[in-house]
Parts: C-alpha cells; sequence; structure tokens
C-alpha cells in the first residue's frame, strides 16, 4: 500500500515547476521598458517669433470737458425772455436771454441824435474856415481870426468823432442786453427765469456751455513707472511711439469706439500722490463720454523692438511664485524653462528673459507633460494681439 503513495507524490512534484510556470505573469518585461515603449504625448504648441510689440499701460482717469464758458450778464436789466432748452446743443454766437433793452436803446438814439449835430457844426465851422481862407488873400481878415476859425473846425470835427464814439458805447449795452453762447457746446441748466433782475456784477452764473467734442481724459501716472520707461529708452531696449494712441474703456467694461491722442504731461510730480498727470484728447462726436465720467485709458507709449509675446495659458507657477513653460526640445521631449515676464498685452505674456526666437512653447496637454517627457506637437494659431 506504501508503493501507490510514493509513485503519487514522484508524480506530483513533477508536475509543481509546470504548475508554478503557468501562474506566472506573461510578460517579465522591466518597468523602465515599458515606459519607453509609451506613446509621445500628443499637444499644442505655439513658435514664438520676436516681432516690435507696442507696450500699454491702463491708467484710471476722468473726463473734463474741452472747454467751459461761464455765461454772466455784462449789463443790468430784467430777463424778458430765455431763448434756449437747457441741455441742448448750441453754437457760438447764440442768443440765450434777452434783458430788456428799452433804457439803452434810449441811450443809443440820444447818442444817434448827438452825432447829428455835432456833423451839423462840423459842416458850419468847415464853411467858415473855408471862407476865412477866401478872405486872408485879399487881407479882409486879420490871420488871428482865420486861425480862430480853423481851431474852431478842429473842435467841431473832435465833437463828432466823440458822439460816434457814445454811439458805441450805447450798441454795446444794447448788444449786451441780448447774452449770447461765447462758444458752441451742450447748455447747462438756467439759474434765472422770466423776469428776474440781473445785474453786471453779480457773481452768479446764468447757466454753463460745455464743449463736449472733443474730450478731455485726465490720467495720472506713478512716476516710478515713468522712471522704468526712461531706463528702459537709454538701454535701447524700447523706442517711444511716433503717435501715442489711447483706448478707452468705459466705466462698465466696454470699450469705447473711437481713440485718443495724449497731448499733454506735467512738468511736476504731485508730492502726495507720487504720479505725473497727463492729458489725453479724445474724439465725442456721439456725446458718449460726459464730464466727470470715470474711464479707464490703455496708453500706448513704447515700443518692443524684439518682443516675445506667449499666451497666458502657456504659462505656469512653481510654488515659490516663479514664472516657468514648458518648451519642445531638439530631440522631441519636453523641457522647461524659467521665465522672467514683462506685462499682460491681451491674451498674451510679454516675455522679458527665459525663452528666444523659435521656441516651441506648449499651449495645451500641460496636465500630461512632465520634463523629459516625449511629445507629439500640433502647431497651434493664436491671434496676434
Amino acid at each position: 500500500m506504501n508503493r501507490p503513495t510514493t509513485w503519487s507524490r514522484l508524480a506530483l512534484i513533477a508536475l509543481l515547476p509546470a504548475f508554478l510556470f503557468a501562474c506566472q505573469p506573461t510578460s517579465q518585461s522591466a518597468p523602465g521598458a515599458a515606459a519607453s515603449e509609451r506613446p509621445p504625448t500628443p499637444v499644442s504648441i505655439v513658435t514664438v517669433e520676436t516681432a516690435p510689440v507696442t507696450l500699454a499701460r491702463e491708467l484710471p482717469g476722468r473726463t473734463r470737458a474741452f472747454q467751459v464758458a461761464e455765461v454772466r450778464p455784462q449789463v443790468s436789466g430784467i430777463v424778458l425772455d430765455r431763448l434756449f432748452r437747457e441741455g441742448s446743443e448750441v453754437k457760438a454766437g447764440e442768443a440765450l436771454y434777452q434783458l430788456d433793452d428799452a433804457t439803452y436803446r434810449a441811450e443809443l438814439a440820444s447818442a444817434r441824435a448827438a452825432l447829428a449835430r455835432a456833423e451839423a457844426g462840423l459842416e458850419v465851422a468847415d464853411l467858415n474856415a473855408k471862407r476865412a481862407e477866401e478872405l486872408l488873400d485879399v487881407k479882409a481878415v486879420s490871420d488871428q481870426e482865420y486861425r480862430n476859425l480853423l481851431a474852431v473846425r478842429q473842435q467841431a470835427e473832435a465833437d463828432v468823432e466823440m458822439a460816434k464814439a457814445q454811439i458805441a458805447a450805447a450798441q454795446v449795452r444794447v448788444d449786451y442786453a441780448r447774452i449770447s453762447a461765447p462758444i458752441a457746446g451742450r447748455v447747462g441748466k438756467s439759474s434765472v427765469t422770466q423776469g428776474a433782475l440781473v445785474t453786471a456784477d453779480q457773481a452768479e452764473l446764468l447757466t454753463t456751455v460745455h464743449q463736449l467734442d472733443p474730450i478731455y481724459v485726465d490720467v495720472t501716472q506713478s512716476a516710478s513707472e515713468l522712471l522704468q520707461l526712461r531706463r528702459n529708452l537709454d538701454e535701447n531696449a524700447l523706442r517711444l511711439a511716433d503717435a501715442i494712441p489711447v483706448e478707452i474703456v468705459l466705466d462698465d467694461g466696454t470699450a469705447y469706439p473711437h481713440k485718443g491722442e495724449l497731448t499733454f504731461a506735467d512738468a511736476a510730480v504731485d508730492p502726495t500722490t507720487g504720479s505725473v498727470a497727463m492729458r489725453i484728447v479724445v474724439p465725442n462726436p456721439e456725446r458718449l463720454l460726459l464730464p466727470g465720467m470715470y474711464v479707464r485709458a490703455m496708453v500706448s507709449n513704447a515700443i518692443v523692438e524684439d518682443g516675445l509675446l506667449v499666451p497666458q495659458q502657456a504659462i505656469q507657477r512653481t510654488p515659490s511664485g516663479e514664472a516657468f513653460a514648458m518648451v519642445v526640445a531638439s530631440d522631441g521631449t519636453a523641457q522647461r524653462k524659467i521665465l522672467e515676464l514683462d506685462q499682460t498685452i491681451g491674451e498674451n505674456w510679454l516675455v522679458r528673459r527665459g525663452l528666444s526666437n523659435g521656441d516651441r512653447v506648449i499651449v495645451e496637454g500641460l496636465q500630461k507633460v512632465r520634463p523629459g517627457v516625449a511629445v507629439q506637437v500640433t502647431p497651434m494659431t493664436v491671434a496676434a494681439h
């Protein structure tokens, strides 16, 4: 009975290696070999190229009327009529108020009568002088008498000129009784009504006229930014733009349809804010901008000759806050490059250092990419800014 048992044990021992071999995994390749057989990671790239880039600074500002005329009376009188509609557009010289000018017209009539009388007296004096000149030749009048008649004629001429001056003064008062707009623009509300008494020396305004097309936008820029701009210009890293276009962004975030132009920068720094005041002239044909509105101005005042723009989505940060981008090396693997960024321009970052002309920057597929990983690139088209 022991012999069958022995034979069974020998059979089991013989079959054990085959059983163990069947239980092992079919693949015995090393982990590194499996990784090397992994297909390249698909990514989308952009090839960065150097090109002139216009720098823009977003500056807060307030709108100001291009011209402001405060309308005051220059003669006294009762307001007979208001000749404009509040808030309407008026032309330069257009009548705004009519004062009671009866007294001034009477003074004008009196001055004209005085002129007529003076001219009549001049005519008589002129005839007497001419007659005396004829009699002087025949010794019918003395030389002294002739000189007296000449003086009378000169006095009559002076009386005529004085009467003309009085007429001009009276006409001015009549004209001032009709108060006109000194400039073209939008007229504000009236502070007086029909029947009100106004005086030539009063401090109260009758109304105000604002010229709104074009319109000013007053902005401020920090002195430190201007110093940095000056240093970059001295280092030939930048050049000033030939014309400085300005894009205006309204308070609700919408872009204003007309571009402005920077026309003035103050020569001194405000000691309380450390900033420099600048003024922008903006077309305003639709009267969309009104005085006192808050806006933002994108001022493009310098150009980087060899600028490199990279889409913002390609920029990543290390835990310490350092900016970097993943680029495709010549061997087809992804590599990390540390960047020094300047500012955002549209949807791109302006790169100061870290990239070179022709670098292939990974834009999509970054979540699957690590340094040294092989990638399969697909060019991506980005909008120019």
